[in-house]
C-alpha cells in the first residue's frame, strides 16, 4: 500500500485556512464587546464555530486514518518478515544431501533438484501472498514429505491423510509446514529406527484442521524454538481469535493440532 503525498499547494492551503481560523478566533475573543453590537454577529459566530468543528473533525479523521494505515503497513511488514524465516535450514540440509548424492545416484539427484526447485519457488513467490488455496498448501507439504522419503537411508513410516472436499478454500501460506517440519526435525532426525510421522488435514465448511503426530527421543528436547514462536505470532496477526494451536508431549509421542476458522 502506498500513501498519497499531499501536494505543496494543498498543504499551503490547509495551513492558511488554519491560520485564518485561529486569527478570526483571536479577533472574536479580543473584540467581543465591540463586535457583539454589530448586526449579524451572532450568525457569523455560529457559522465560525461550525467551520471550526468541521475543521477539527477533518483533522481527527485524517490523523486516525494515517495511524490505521501505519499499523496496517507495520502488520504487513512483520508478516513478510515472519514468512521469510520459514524453512531456511531445510533447504540448506537438502542442498548438502544433494551434494553427496550427485555422484552416487545422479537420476535421484535430478528428481530431488526438481522437487526442491518447486518448493523454493512456492516458498519465495506464494509465500509473499496473503492467501493461497488449500490445494496449493497440501501439494507443498506433499513435496516436502517426498523429499524426506528420498533423503533418508533409514526406514521411516510416514502417513499423510487428506480429507478436504473443497480444496479451493483460502488460507495464509506456509502455516502448516512449520508443524510438519518440527515433526521431522525433532522426531525422525533424532531416532535411528522405528521413526514415524502421521499427518492429517481436514476441512469442513469454513474450518480447516491440521494434526501432526510423531515419536521422538525422550532425551531430546521437544519443539519450542523460533519456529513455533513464529507460527504463534503469525496466527495472532492473520487469525485473531479465529485459531487454536495445541501442542502436547506424552511419553515419546508429540502431537500438534491447529484449527483455523476462515
Amino acid at each position: 500500500m502506498q500513501w498519497k503525498i499531499p501536494s505543496i499547494k494543498k498543504i499551503s492551503l490547509l495551513s492558511a485556512l488554519r491560520i485564518i481560523l485561529v486569527l478570526v478566533g483571536l479577533i472574536v475573543v479580543l473584540f467581543n464587546d465591540s463586535l457583539g453590537k454589530l448586526e449579524g454577529f451572532i450568525e457569523f459566530l455560529l457559522l465560525y464555530f461550525i467551520v471550526v468543528c468541521v475543521a477539527v473533525i477533518h483533522w481527527v479523521f485524517v490523523n486516525v486514518k494515517f495511524i490505521m494505515n501505519l499499523r496496517n503497513e507495520k502488520t504487513k511488514t512483520e508478516l513478510l518478515h515472519l514468512q521469510s524465516q520459514v524453512n531456511p535450514h531445510f533447504f540448506f540440509n537438502m542442498l548438502n544431501n544433494l551434494y553427496g548424492l550427485v555422484d552416487r545416484d545422479s537420476e535421484k539427484a535430478k528428481l530431488l533438484i526438481l522437487k526442491l526447485s518447486d518448493m523454493m519457488r512456492y516458498s519465495i513467490y506464494k509465500g509473499q501472498e496473503s492467501h493461497v488455496t488449500l490445494e496449493e498448501e497440501i501439494e507443498f507439504i506433499r513435496n516436502y514429505i517426498e523429499l524426506h522419503r528420498m533423503r533418508y537411508q533409514k526406514e521411516i513410516h510416514i502417513r499423510f491423510d487428506v480429507n478436504v472436499p473443497n480444496k479451493q478454500l483460502k488460507i495464509s501460506p506456509l502455516l502448516f509446514i512449520i508443524l510438519v517440519e518440527n515433526a521431522f526435525k525433532h522426531g525422525v532426525e533424532t531416532l535411528r529406527n522405528k521413526a514415524y510421522v502421521h499427518i492429517w488435514i481436514s476441512a469442513k465448511e469454513n474450518t480447516v484442521a491440521l494434526k501432526v503426530e510423531n515419536n521422538f527421543d525422550e532425551e531430546e528436547s521437544t519443539p519450542s524454538g523460533i519456529g513455533l514462536q513464529n507460527l504463534r505470532r503469525r496466527l495472532e496477526l492473520m487469525y485473531p481469535k479465529k485459531h487454536q494451536l495445541l501442542t502436547k508431549a506424552e511419553g515419546n509421542v508429540y502431537t500438534a493440532e491447529l484449527n483455523l476458522h476462515l
